[in-house]
């Protein structure tokens, strides 16, 4: 009895005692295969397809500003990307191999799907706007590698996730030692996941403070990531257990994602500053340039 509580916990069944779930909502059970046993599970679910809404739609407005300019490149850290790209793949392996809720599995492909196309596109501008030298053609034959990576990543991540039944029918047919080992090294890759997010930003943040400047990024990709943060975070605290006894169990299962999650949320904060500061140093500046132009147009009137 005690087993079948600590599974529940952590959202863990055996697949020989995986039956349909009679009291759960149809529509979560049919597209999500989690049994939703009451109100605070339902909210957890909803909330959580907020969250991939919000990272889903993240990116769409840095990808317009991208497009305006053409000059993402100056403006976005490469070392953000690579490493937000770097936490997502992590992410997506330990949330994969520890079994977590199927919200977070699902997020953590539609995340590694948004990061591909941000970094596709930054490639494109840094390659359009290089001059052809020898550091050019380097950086040609990255974009390829890139590509084809790309290109394995899309044929893999969904295949990956339609065979999950299978891969836990055979984890449960193997030693406890064994599921041990599978299970440690799922959470080794959640905890550097937390690094590689929480390393994600500092590139930004220098990269902002270097030019003093915020030009040529989108806030709203910083603002629907902080909320998309938030409502992944508020998923997964609203899914806890009534037991106390289990809630510290199911704290400790999933302590990598709520600090990925919550330590970006804080994060973001100072790149919220750093908007709202050079903004009005830049206005400050509109307006000093607007005075000084100002008496030489009346001398030339005169």
């Amino acid at each position: 009895m005690a087993l079948q509580q600590h599974l529940q916990a952590f959202n863990i069944s055996p697949v020989e005692e995986k039956r349909l779930c009679l009291n759960g909502t149809p529509w979560i059970w049919h597209f999500l295969e989690e049994c939703v046993g009451n109100a605070w599970e339902y909210w957890s679910v909803v909330i959580g397809l907020i969250s991939i809404v919000c990272f889903l739609f993240a990116a769409l407005p840095q990808l317009y500003v991208a497009y305006q300019n053409g000059k993402v490149d100056q403006a976005l850290s490469l070392g953000f990307l690579l490493c937000w790209i770097a936490g997502d793949l992590t992410s997506f392996i330990g949330c994969y191999l520890t079994k977590q809720l199927p919200i977070q599995i699902i997020t953590a492909i539609f995340y590694i799907y948004m990061d591909i196309i941000m970094i596709s596109q930054f490639a494109y501008y840094k390659l359009r706007n290089q001059k052809v030298t020898k550091c050019g053609i380097n950086l040609k034959n990255c974009c390829i590698t890139w590509i084809l990576l790309c290109l394995v990543l899309c044929m893999i991540l969904p295949s990956q996730l339609l065979l999950q039944s299978q891969v836990q029918t055979i984890l449960s047919g193997k030693s406890e030692r064994s599921h041990d080992i599978i299970e440690t090294s799922g959470f080794i890759c959640g905890y550097v996941s937390c690094v590689f997010y929480l390393g994600s930003r500092i590139p930004q943040l220098y990269k902002n403070f270097q030019r003093r400047s915020t030009e040529g990024t989108s806030y709203l990709l910083f603002a629907l990531a902080m909320m998309g943060n938030c409502t992944y975070g508020l998923s997964l605290v609203l899914k806890m257990p009534a037991t106390k006894y289990l809630i510290r169990f199911y704290f400790w299962h999933h302590l990598p994602w709520l600090i990925g999650s919550f330590g970006v949320l804080f994060l973001d904060i100072f790149i919220t500053v750093q908007f709202i500061i050079y903004r009005k140093q830049k206005k400050k500046r509109a307006s000093l340039v607007a005075l000084e132009i100002e008496p030489l147009l009346i001398n030339e009137d005169f």
